[in-house]
């Protein structure tokens, strides 16, 4: 790849990734045998496909459910496998936690539980607000003390339900080879995947090995879990949520295990050109600051999703002259598509459209770029899960020559000229070839 400095590549032209969470959908019976995203109105996405191609992609492999981070890694061309992060990582280092290789970092979720470990609702009903979460939080962490080993702790909250659960050791090795107490997620092949079946219990952590870091590590998980459920239920946050007739957010859900900062080669000497992120979410974050690129942080989500996506444009826009390419993650559409409400999640694809393309081309103008449209995984309505289908792909702009694809969707994708990509690390090399013959009149 050419230098960062390379005198040859003179243009403007700028490489858009977008990258919609959990877009990929089946078609469902309420919306007439339609996806989501087929039964949305998107002119603006509609139009960059008909202008250029489309494909569809498994965003690392076939037979793989990813989870969302696991995706990115893969799409932004980087082998899942060999580049392999736990999402409690990538969180704590998104999140700013003091994180050092031989501390444990695992993902949070605070949950609420019903009778015994039985899991009633594994986000408490998606309305936890971040002040009500931070203090939460703060009370485990005044209340709750670890005696199974010698090792202190930090649950530490972020957006909403989401939050970081730290360990730290004070003389006694700790290790990421145990698993978590969500049942819902896993690994496979030493990559963070999403289940697609499980009983709806919190687990207990189990040592994948028979070294004493495993065991104390497992030890210390479940020791954390035992005394978190006392301390969370007498709060009085969770009394004025049962009051207000909202779930309470009595317990905390750990996974994606983490002792080591993963390194990644630097993404911008990969490719030989400056990259930004565009980010509002932690372990969006985590990857940008991990890979080399420049966060471009945006405030946490509002709760309007059209004022979060003209915000992303917005920042996008002010960025441009500063940088080659730009990676954009937009997490709404996931949410609906693990609650099985299509209908939500094509009114939430509609305003990504408008929100965000049609905002960035009144702002800018969408012939300034290479853009590519995609996503980490997909979350079928009809599954409410994470699955391993192929997601929709579409690149538009610089030079790219139709296809003659009318629309931009699950079905009109699979006939696109793009075919199916094996593997989300195919598409970086690819775009960034486009880019620079783009730019070089070629």
């Amino acid at each position: 790849m050419a230098s960062l400095g390379d005198g040859c590549v003179r243009s403007m032209l700028k490489l858009l990734l977008l990258v919609v969470d959990g877009m990929g959908d089946r078609p469902v019976p309420a919306l007439g045998g339609m996806t989501p995203l087929e039964y949305a109105e998107t002119p603006n996405m509609d139009s960059l496909a008909r202008r250029g191609t489309t494909g569809l992609m498994y965003s690392v492999g076939k037979g793989i459910a990813p989870q969302s981070h696991t995706g990115v890694i893969s799409v932004l061309g980087y082998d899942p496998f060999k580049y392999s992060a736990s999402r409690g990582v990538l969180e704590a280092v998104g999140a700013g936690a003091s994180f050092r290789d031989g501390d444990l970092a695992l993902r949070a979720n605070f949950v609420t539980l019903g009778e015994g470990l039985n899991i009633s609702d594994r986000r408490t009903g998606r309305d936890l607000s971040n002040e009500d979460s931070k203090q939460l939080s703060e009370e485990v962490n005044w209340k709750v003390r670890l005696a199974s080993h010698p090792a202190g702790f930090e649950l530490r909250s972020t957006i909403g339900y989401r939050g970081i659960f730290l360990l730290k050791t004070r003389g006694v090795p700790l290790s990421d080879n145990i698993t978590g107490t969500d049942p819902a997620y896993g690994m496979e092949r030493n990559v963070n995947v999403a289940k697609a079946k499980f009983r709806m219990m919190a687990q207990k952590s189990r040592p994948l090995d028979h070294t004493e870091a495993a065991r104390a590590s497992a030890d210390l998980v479940n020791e954390f879990s035992a005394k978190v459920r006392p301390v969370l239920e007498a709060s009085e946050v969770n009394k004025r949520r049962a009051e207000a007739g909202k779930l309470v957010a009595n317990y905390v859900l750990v996974r994606d295990a983490g002792a080591v900062v993963p390194i990644f080669p630097d993404i911008n000497k990969l490719y030989g050109v400056r990259f930004a992120c565009v980010a509002n979410m932690p372990v969006e974050k985590g990857i940008a600051k991990l890979t080399g690129m420049e966060t471009i942080e945006l405030s946490p989500p509002s709760g309007d999703p059209a004022a979060d996506c003209e915000l992303a444009a917005d920042m996008l826009v002010k960025s441009l002259r500063g940088y080659d390419c730009f990676y954009v993650h937009i997490k709404g559409p996931d949410e609906p598509g693990h609650d099985g409400d299509c209908g939500k999640k094509a009114k939430l694809l509609e305003v990504v459209d408008r929100s965000f393309f049609g905002r960035l081309k009144d702002r800018s103008g969408l012939d300034r770029f290479l853009i590519c449209v995609t996503a980490d995984h997909a979350t079928p309505c009809v599954a409410k899960v994470h699955t391993d289908d192929p997601v929709p792909l579409l690149i538009s702009g610089g030079g790219v020559q139709s296809d003659g694809s009318k629309a931009f969707s699950e079905r009109t994708s699979a006939r696109g000229s793009l075919g199916t990509l094996a593997a989300g690390v195919e598409l970086m090399p690819r775009l960034v070839t486009i880019l620079k013959k783009s730019r070089l009149g070629k």
